[in-house]
């Protein structure tokens, strides 16, 4: 990362408010979970333009709900014209044909939407307030834009074996890419870990079934996240990714999994905010919390907390 004046990429946590109240979320979202002090619409644009300004070439919208954020649609469209890909990772709910339209004039890069279940008991028990049903239309309504959508799957011991029954569903939805990996322990699912993981067996048998039904039928492209958390702040730390979090309230985040924030970017410009993530990454408080986060897994319990972390640039 430090090739680069600003960061290749940018996640953006719009807002944590959602109508869902998913019980493996790994940032807590909620009705009841909006942060009290997150970023106006002039903050909001204000980033928008400074990304732009700064070169960056992606950002991915998270929550929360991105979708509902009240700003949404200007900062789409202030990142579109400068030339930024964008990515959004949504519940669907949202993209009525009207939304997809404006998505597909913008040259939307990514759209993501979650499908946990190969029917809508399972999925709805595991996302409740999010709609399975709802969900499908839009990845389809995508699919006939020609926006090639990605749907994500989340394995759990709830639906651990549900996994290949939605790559042959995606497959005739006309889904891009089936994107997969362990469950993260941070957040909500970190509280649930051990009533909710998926074992390691049970993941290793959904993950050789995924590449066979894969290989042997014209479906999604297979993406399969190789690490849990735990091993990816470890690699991280040690070759960090030239990319920033930016979470609600606009504070300046290493990554999801740590809660250790460098700047305030209601305040303070992107500019001077990037070299600030490269220290930390140095730091020794980041580097001995992942090496104790390798064997004290309580630890991650913490990662959506904004710890004040003073760096020299």
């Amino acid at each position: 990362m430090g090739d680069y004046g600003a960061p290749l990429f940018l996640a953006w946590q719009l807002t944590n408010d959602c109508t869902g109240r998913c019980l493996h979320c790994c940032e807590e979202s909620g009705k009841d979970f909006v942060w009290k002090d997150e970023m106006d619409r002039a903050q909001c644009l204000s980033l928008a333009r400074q990304i732009v300004e700064n070169g960056i070439a992606y950002v991915a919208f998270g929550g929360g709900e991105p979708m509902g954020s009240p700003y949404v649609w200007e900062i789409f469209e202030t990142l579109a014209k400068g030339g930024v890909e964008i990515k959004i990772e949504t519940n669907g709910l949202d993209l009525d044909d009207a939304a997809v339209s404006r998505l597909k004039d913008m040259k939307i890069a990514c759209v993501q939407i979650s499908i946990d279940g190969k029917d809508a008991a399972t999925h709805e028990k595991l996302r409740p307030g999010s709609g399975y049903k709802p969900a499908w239309e839009a990845l389809e309504r995508l699919a006939k834009a020609g926006l090639e959508p990605e749907l994500v799957f989340i394995p759990t011991r709830i639906n651990v074996g549900d996994a290949s029954a939605v790559y042959e569903q995606a497959a005739k939805a006309g889904v891009r890419t089936f994107v997969t990996g362990p469950m993260m322990r941070l957040g909500r699912a970190a509280y649930a870990w051990d009533t909710l993981a998926a074992s390691d067996e049970q993941w290793s048998e959904a993950v050789m079934s995924l590449k066979s039904i894969a290989a042997t039928m014209k479906g999604p492209r297979l993406a399969i996240y190789p690490w849990g958390i735990q091993n990816e702040m470890k690699v991280r730390a040690e070759s960090p990714q030239s990319m920033v979090l930016v979470v609600p309230n606009g504070r300046a985040k290493l990554l999801n999994a740590l809660p250790f924030a460098v700047a305030d970017l209601k305040t303070e410009p992107l500019k001077t905010a990037w070299p600030k993530v490269g220290a930390a990454w140095k730091s020794k408080e980041v580097q001995d919390f992942v090496a104790r986060a390798q064997t004290d897994a309580s630890l991650l319990r913490h990662a959506n907390e904004c710890w004040d972390l003073a760096v020299a640039a």
